[in-house]
């Protein structure tokens, strides 16, 4: 029998099969703090696993800033599935009141974790396409019987029973330009651009001391970063940030819910108020001209008002956005505006909420019209600004409960985040005493998806 444009599809057979498709594994993306910690809920429900990272260890993405030191101490790093598994292999977790540095968070958590899943974890394994067996986009009939079909880089192919998406975002930052489109220019300009969290007091120091650098981004990555600049005598810095004040990304000082993010906010004002940065509000990055060794950066509001800086170097503090790419075979619901489930966006909306009025939610408000798929952690949140790493942890185990068939145990989120003005900055006092200048960004209670160029999550 032929169809109107030749021959009739014959629909695979899976439905016999689904013993079969039972046994795969299920595969998590990604080897960061939600990624393990997926895999750490999928060991104590007896789940088969496999986690796919593209980089060559655990954390790989943690390593590109571990430098910086995270916000908040150890006990709230931690998913607690994770320290349980890691207690029992004789692990003895840190001071849960020290503030780690990326570095610390893979050598004193995620290495460890990583290291009880064996060859459960694949290194060097950048998922490229994942897709139904069989399945394109289109076709229905059979469907969620049909095994999950994940393509790598190096043309490999695997079979999953569902697949667990926290590749996160930090490999698609934004782009400079304010209207979401590459400033004009930016492309050629891009040998003088770096992105978010340099090492600038270290290995990236040679980049910046005796330069002019530009810092664009209104969130926790550029404070970070303008308060490494600062300690260097000879530098000249500039802030250009999209929004008429800096206030959200000042925070809330010495009254914040963790002290070391309030110390960033407050020192950060310091050097602004005594001209030691010089702060250019309202400026909406349109192009990015080529003068030599340097860049002259144009601002353009849309007013249509114009002026412009000259720059040595350029700190695309920015933010980030998910790519969806892989996914582009299975039937997604994202919100037409942050890339996030529809279900999901109004709970995160930035224009509604920080980070620390996110309701609770979990595999409800995670799923998509493709079954057994959930992208979690910072990507699960799309555009916004809002994510927790307290948060994933707690998507994660919804998650692996509903792929476990514990519904009660999925609809049962749980939710504690730290609101601004609840204790003092004593804790990053001592730590600074101990350790250095205790400010930094993505762990614990603080944002994974930091602030684009119109504000912080937290800030």
């Amino acid at each position: 029998m032929s169809g109107c444009c030749g021959p009739a599809a014959v629909e695979p057979e899976f439905g016999r099969q689904s013993e079969q498709i039972g046994s795969l594994p299920i595969a998590v993306i990604g080897a960061g703090p939600i990624g393990l910690a997926a895999a750490a809920h999928l060991t104590e429900r007896g789940l088969g696993f496999v986690v796919l990272e593209a980089g060559e260890r655990a954390g790989a993405s943690v390593a590109q800033w571990g430098h910086v030191r995270l916000f908040s101490p150890w006990k709230y790093d931690i998913d607690p599935a994770a320290r349980r598994l890691l207690e029992a292999a004789g692990w003895s977790a840190p001071d849960p009141e020290w503030l780690p540095t990326g570095a610390e968070l893979i050598d004193g958590y995620l290495a460890p974790l990583a290291g009880l899943f064996g060859d459960r974890i694949r290194t060097g394994a950048k998922v490229t396409a994942i897709s139904r067996l069989g399945y394109d986009r289109v076709r229905t009939a059979g469907r969620e019987q049909a095994p999950f079909l994940i393509r790598l880089a190096d043309g490999s192919e695997l079979h999953a029973r569902a697949v667990i998406d926290a590749s996160g975002t930090y490999a698609t930052p934004n782009v400079l330009g304010a209207s979401g489109l590459p400033a004009r220019g930016e492309a050629d300009a891009e040998d003088l651009i770096d992105p978010a969290l340099p090492d600038v007091l270290g290995a990236d120091r040679h980049r910046y001391e005796g330069r002019h650098v530009l810092v664009i981004g209104a969130g926790h990555s550029a404070a970070t970063t303008l308060l490494g600049l600062a300690e260097l005598e000879d530098t000249a810095i500039t802030w250009a940030i999209r929004a008429g004040d800096p206030a959200r990304t000042y925070g809330g000082g010495d009254a914040d819910a963790l002290p070391a993010r309030g110390a960033l906010g407050t020192r950060l004002h310091a050097h602004v108020e005594s001209g030691r940065i010089r702060l250019l509000t309202g400026f909406f990055t349109h192009a990015i001209e080529r003068e030599g060794t340097q860049a002259r950066v144009i601002s353009r509001a849309p007013s249509g008002h114009e002026r412009s800086v000259p720059a040595d170097r350029i700190v695309a503090a920015t933010g980030y956005r998910p790519d969806h790419t892989i996914a582009a075979e299975l039937r997604l619901d994202l919100d037409p505006v942050l890339g996030s489930t529809r279900a999901l966006a109004p709970l995160i909306d930035p224009n509604r909420h920080s980070c620390g009025t996110v309701p609770p939610h979990g595999a409800g408000e995670l799923a998509h019209p493709e079954p057994g798929y959930y992208a979690i952690g910072v990507k699960s949140y799309g555009r916004a600004p809002t994510f927790l790493l307290a948060t994933g942890y707690e998507q994660a185990r919804s998650v692996v409960a509903a792929l476990a068939g514990d519904w009660e145990a999925a609809r049962n989120v749980q939710l504690d985040l730290p609101a601004t003005g609840v204790c003092s900055s004593s804790l990053a006092e001592a730590q600074e005493q101990r350790a250095g200048l205790a400010a930094g960004i993505r762990g614990g209670l603080l944002p994974l998806a930091d602030a684009s160029a119109g504000g912080g999550c937290c800030g």
